[in-house]
C-alpha cells in the first residue's frame, strides 16, 4: 500500500521526504524499502541517506540541477513494484545493570506512577525495542515499543553530564547515551556495551529496523562485564530475525 509521502528541498544538494507524523513500524519498513530502490537507481548519485521517524532525506553529490523533476523521478520509483532482497534485520540483547546506584531517577518515576522499582525494571527489561532511527548524537538509538504505564515527560532542567550507557526513558521513548552528554531524559540504568566505537567498522553495531531487548543483569555482572567489553572480549548476544 503506498502512503503518502511529501517531498521538500533541503538546501541546495539534498531532499527531505516525510510520511505521516507517527511513530509506527509500517511507516518505518516503507521509508527502509523506499531507501533501497533509490539506493538501486541513484546509488552514484547520492552520498547519504538519513531515516528519521517519519521521512527520508537524501543527500546529493552536487547541487539538484532541477528540484522539480528529480521529485518527479523519486516518485516513480517509490512506486515501482520492487522486491526487496532480505535486509538483514537482528535482535541484539544489551545487558544492563537497573540497580539504584545507576538507575538514579528509579525511585522518582516509581514515585509518580505508582510503580514499585522491581515492577519498573521488569516492565522495561521484557519489552523488545524497535529502532526507527540513529540521532542526537552518534550512536544514539531511538527505540520504539515503551510500554504506555512507563511514559514519563522529560525532565524540566536537563542534567549537565549523562554518563556514557545511561538507559534513560524520556516521553515515549527509551534509549541509551552513547557518551557523556547533557541531557533531559530520566535515568533507570546503565549498560557496559559500547554504542558508538570509532575502533569499529561499524560505528554503530545498530541499523533502524534491528530490535533491541534489555537483559537485567546484576552489579556484579555489569563490573565483570564492563572488563571483558574493555579487553574486547565481550561479543554482545544477537539473533537473525526473517524478514
Amino acid at each position: 500500500m503506498h502512503k503518502k509521502t511529501t517531498y521538500k528541498p533541503f538546501g541546495n544538494a539534498a531532499i527531505l521526504i516525510e510520511w505521516q507524523a507517527i511513530i509506527s513500524k509500517e511507516i518505518l519498513n516503507d521509508i527502509i524499502l523506499f531507501k533501497e530502490k533509490i539506493k538501486k537507481e541513484k546509488a552514484t548519485l547520492i552520498t547519504d541517506f538519513i531515516i528519521g521517524y517519519n521521512s527520508l532525506t537524501l543527500k546529493y553529490k552536487n547541487e539538484i540541477g532541477n528540484y522539480c523533476n528529480e521529485v518527479e523521478s523519486l516518485k516513480l520509483i517509490y512506486k515501482q513494484d520492487f522486491k526487496l532482497n532480505k535486509v538483514e534485520k537482528i535482535l541484539w540483547e544489551i545487558p544492563v545493570c537497573y540497580d539504584l546506584e545507576f538507575g538514579i531517577d528509579l525511585e522518582e518515576i516509581s514515585e509518580k506512577s505508582n510503580l514499585s522499582v522491581e515492577e519498573i525494571i521488569k516492565i522495561h527489561s521484557k519489552k523488545t525495542y524497535t529502532v526507527f532511527f540513529i540521532g542526537f548524537l552518534p550512536g544514539f538509538l531511538y527505540l520504539g515499543g515503551l510500554d504506555k504505564q512507563l511514559h514519563f515527560d522529560r525532565k524540566p532542567n536537563p542534567r549537565l553530564k549523562v554518563p556514557k550507557g545511561a538507559l534513560a526513558i524520556g516521553g515515549k521513548q527509551t534509549g541509551v547515551y552513547p557518551q557523556e552528554s547533557a541531557g533531559g531524559w530520566h535515568i533507570v540504568g546503565k549498560t557496559p556495551i559500547h554504542f558508538f566505537d570509532i575502533k569499529n567498522e561499524n560505528l554503530c553495531f545498530a541499523k533502524s529496523g534491528d530490535q533491541i531487548k534489555f537483559k537485567a543483569i546484576s552489579l556484579e555482572e555489569f563490573y565483570q562485564t564492563e572488563k571483558e567489553v574493555l579487553k574486547n572480549n565481550y561479543i554482545i548476544s544477537k539473533t537473525l530475525l526473517n524478514g
